[in-house]
């Protein structure tokens, strides 16, 4: 089944799109901007030496950071340019081009991840009717006790409460919320969900 996707929807209304997301994230680099909070959070909760799995890595800004803890970093997108920016910006990463509902992560060696994450609001860019689909063929990356790891804003068009539903689906168990990549509790009203589940 091919699904259209909203990241992919924006790409056809905007041609520059991909090119002009990737050099905003260069400025606000060069400019001094922390843009590391994703992968410090996924770096304090892996083991040294993890295999992780960058989910809709887009140009690797977090993933290669990962990769610079020692971490070894498989990031998968659909958007062809950015993966080049992130082959170009870190070579020593594993990076495909390839949807996340369908991609065929075991044929690509993608298996026993210690920790699978999704930043960037990457799951607000789905098409909804490839949510489930896609969780779970992220889930099947995982090893048993392996943990993913998703934050994205209210407002988006995929609500918390169905994308917990969604996660829980899939068999994963949900072990805890924050409202930041910086820990804050997650409350009723908070605008942006930092999620992670467990495969059990």
């Amino acid at each position: 089944m091919s699904f259209d996707h909203q990241w992919n929807k924006v790409r056809r209304a905007n041609p520059d799109h991909s090119a002009n997301y990737a050099q905003r994230w260069r400025d606000l680099a060069a400019a001094g901007h922390d843009i590391g909070g994703e992968a410090r959070f996924v770096n304090a909760m892996a083991p040294r030496g993890s295999r992780i799995l960058d989910a809709g890595c887009g140009t690797g800004r977090a993933g290669g950071l990962l990769i610079d803890e020692g971490h070894t970093v498989f990031g998968v997108d659909l958007d062809e340019f950015l993966i080049s920016v992130a082959e170009e910006d870190f070579p020593s990463g594993e990076w495909h081009t390839g949807d996340l509902a369908d991609f065929d992560f075991a044929g690509a060696g993608i298996t026993e991840i210690d920790v699978a994450f999704c930043a960037g609001n990457v799951l607000s860019f789905l098409d909804p009717a490839s949510r489930r689909q896609t969780l779970g063929n992220i889930k099947s990356t995982l090893k048993h006790g392996g943990r993913f790891v998703s934050g994205f804003g209210a407002g988006r068009g995929y609500d918390f409460d169905g994308f917990i539903e969604d996660v829980k689906a899939t068999g994963m168990f949900v072990d805890q919320k924050f409202s930041t990549w910086e820990l804050h509790p997650f409350e009723a009203d908070s605008d942006f969900l930092v999620l992670i589940a467990e495969r059990l």
